[in-house]
């Protein structure tokens, strides 16, 4: 099967990385799933995948809730009839110390970037097993050295990637390929609210704060969510069919250790 013939899901589609993915896979998948909460955005991510040569499908759905998942699979299986791609990028959690968290807040990102994943991951596992088919979850590099500021972050990222080791190793007899990304700093609509709300509290302007962070980090710029996007589509493609089971970082060199 032809990547032109084939069919992803992509959760987390309504802006930022999940918007990037669902629009450089719209490149070379003839139907992409969008998938997230907010219907106005994802209207927008879906005339971006018509306008890149992809149908969209519109699945409005909050993903914590536990019969989303169903849903999902259920929509994209009665418009295209099969699953070739899922790319797990929805979650947001607050980067909140770990003595402050509520378990309210813990629930909630919980909820959403691991059960969601999980729920929906099991729930397209049929389908991607009948299409010899692809996962990625995305995690995030704080899962690789979680501190006490973003505690609940690194937490639930490297439960990601425990996740996404797991169903590889299912997947190894399933024929089904699952890999991790792990995203360093990326500039997106949502790291920019947090930076102006650094600069705020360090009575500094945003400019000088997007400018710190890199130099801090020791890398050269900001991600974009297409660099991601970039990767995502190779991970789902047939030249990485081998290449399953592993978690992947792309940083600009955040991470400093072999």
């Amino acid at each position: 099967m032809e990547m032109s013939n084939r069919v992803a899901i992509v959760t987390g589609a309504s802006q930022g990385i999940g918007r990037a993915t669902a629009c450089r896979l719209a490149r070379e998948f003839s139907a992409v799933a969008v998938v997230a909460r907010n219907r106005e955005n994802l209207e927008l991510t879906a005339s971006e995948v018509t306008h890149a040569g992809a149908e969209p499908l519109i699945v409005d759905v909050d993903l914590s809730l536990p019969d989303a998942a169903g849903q999902v699979v259920a929509s994209t299986l009665a418009a295209f009839g099969r699953i070739d791609a899922l790319l797990n990028i929805a979650g947001a959690v607050p980067q909140i110390d770990v003595f402050e968290m509520t378990d309210r807040q813990w629930d909630d990102g919980l909820a959403l970037k691991l059960h969601g994943a999980r729920r929906l991951t099991v729930a397209a596992w049929p389908a991607l097993k009948a299409s010899a088919g692809s996962v990625v979850l995305m995690s995030g590099n704080s899962a690789l050295f979680p501190k006490a500021p973003y505690a609940a972050v690194g937490t639930i990222n490297a439960a990601i990637v425990a996740l996404a080791k797991a169903f590889s190793d299912r997947g190894i007899a399933d024929g089904v390929q699952v890999n991790s990304v792990l995203p360093g700093p990326v500039m997106t609509d949502r790291r920019r609210s947090y930076l102006e709300h650094w600069a705020q509290l360090h009575a500094m302007s945003v400019e000088d704060a997007i400018t710190r962070f890199p130099a801090e980090a020791g890398i050269s710029r900001y991600g974009t969510p297409e660099d991601i996007a970039e990767l995502m589509a190779f991970l789902v493609s047939p030249g990485a069919k081998w290449m399953t089971g592993a978690t992947v970082r792309m940083d600009g060199g955040e991470v400093k250790s072999i």
